[in-house]
C-alpha cells in the first residue's frame, strides 16, 4: 500500500496545508480517505480529477467532508467526456443529505446520488477494492469512524477524529502504520470524548503494538513538536509528524 499525505492540518487549513485528506493506493486502486478544507486542490498535484475509486469519510464535520461540494461540481458538470459514473463513497448515516444541505443549491434533492454511490458505515467488515477494511465506531460528538486496511499482508489504520477509545486500540492492533489524530496538547485540554493529545495517541501505539506511529490533524495553534515529544515520551517505534506530500510505502 502506499499512503499519501494530502492534507494533515486539524479543524482548519494552516498556511502550510489543507486539512485532513489521504491518498491510498494499490494495485491501480485509488481510495482517497476525506475531503476537508482545502484537499481537493491539494489532491491533483497526487492524482488526476477523475482517477478516485472510492472515498471513505470518517465523520460530517466540515474539515473533514467540506471540499466534497467542490468534487460534485467537477463530476456533475464535466462537459469533456460527460457526466461521471457514480462514485462509491462511505459516510455516516446522512452523509447525501449533509453534503446536500452544504452545497445549498444542487439541481435536485437528488444531484449528489447521480454522481456519488453513498454507502452508510457502520462498525464492521468487508472489502473496498483490494482492500480488506475494517471500521469501527470512535469516540467524537458526531458519528465518527476509523479504518484499518489490510493488503498483502500489510496493514494501516486511520484514526479519524477519536478521544480515547476501545475501538480506536482494536483498528491499530499490530498495524505496520497508524496515522494517528493529536489534536490536544496535554496537560492543557482534557476534554473527553473529542481529541486525543500527543501522549494519548503514542499510548495507544504503544498499547496497539504498532510498527510506526504518524501523528495527524494538529490545529495550526497547536505546538506540534510538543505532541511529537509527548507521543515518543510514551513510544518507543518509529514516530512522526504527518506532513503535506509525504508519502509512506506500507
Amino acid at each position: 500500500m502506499k499512503v499519501t499525505v494530502v492534507g494533515c492540518s486539524g479543524s482548519f487549513p494552516s498556511a502550510e496545508s489543507a486539512c485532513s485528506s489521504y491518498l491510498v493506493e494499490a494495485d491501480g486502486f485509488r481510495l482517497l480517505l476525506d475531503m476537508g478544507n482545502g484537499a481537493l486542490g491539494e489532491l491533483q498535484r497526487h492524482c488526476g480529477l477523475y482517477d478516485l475509486d472510492a472515498i471513505f469519510l470518517s465523520h460530517l464535520h466540515a474539515d473533514h467532508c467540506i471540499d466534497m461540494c467542490g468534487y460534485f461540481v467537477a463530476r456533475y458538470y464535466r462537459h469533456d467526456g460527460g457526466r461521471c459514473p457514480a462514485l462509491p463513497v462511505y459516510g455516516p448515516e446522512g452523509t447525501e443529505q449533509r453534503l446536500t444541505a452544504a452545497y445549498a443549491d444542487t439541481p435536485s434533492a437528488t444531484s449528489m446520488s447521480e454522481v456519488f454511490d453513498f454507502h452508510t458505515l457502520k462498525s464492521g467488515s468487508f472489502d473496498i477494492g483490494p482492500f480488506s477494511v475494517r471500521t469501527e465506531r470512535v469516540s467524537h460528538p458526531v458519528e465518527a469512524y476509523g479504518i484499518r486496511l489490510e493488503h498483502g499482508g500489510r496493514s494501516f489504520a486511520y484514526s479519524g477524529d477519536s478521544g480515547v477509545c476501545e475501538g480506536l486500540h482494536e483498528l491499530a492492533d499490530g498495524v505496520d502504520l497508524f496515522l494517528c489524530e493529536a489534536s490536544f496538547t496535554h496537560g492543557k485540554e482534557d476534554v473527553p470524548d473529542l481529541h486525543l493529545n500527543g501522549r494519548e495517541a503514542g499510548a495507544h501505539a504503544r498499547r496497539a503494538n504498532v510498527g510506526r506511529l504518524v501523528l495527524t490533524h494538529i490545529p495550526p495553534w497547536t505546538d506540534a513538536e510538543r505532541n511529537l515529544a509527548d507521543a515518543r515520551a510514551v513510544y518507543d517505534g518509529p514516530c512522526e509528524l504527518a506532513a503535506p506530500g509525504r508519502v509512506y510505502e506500507v
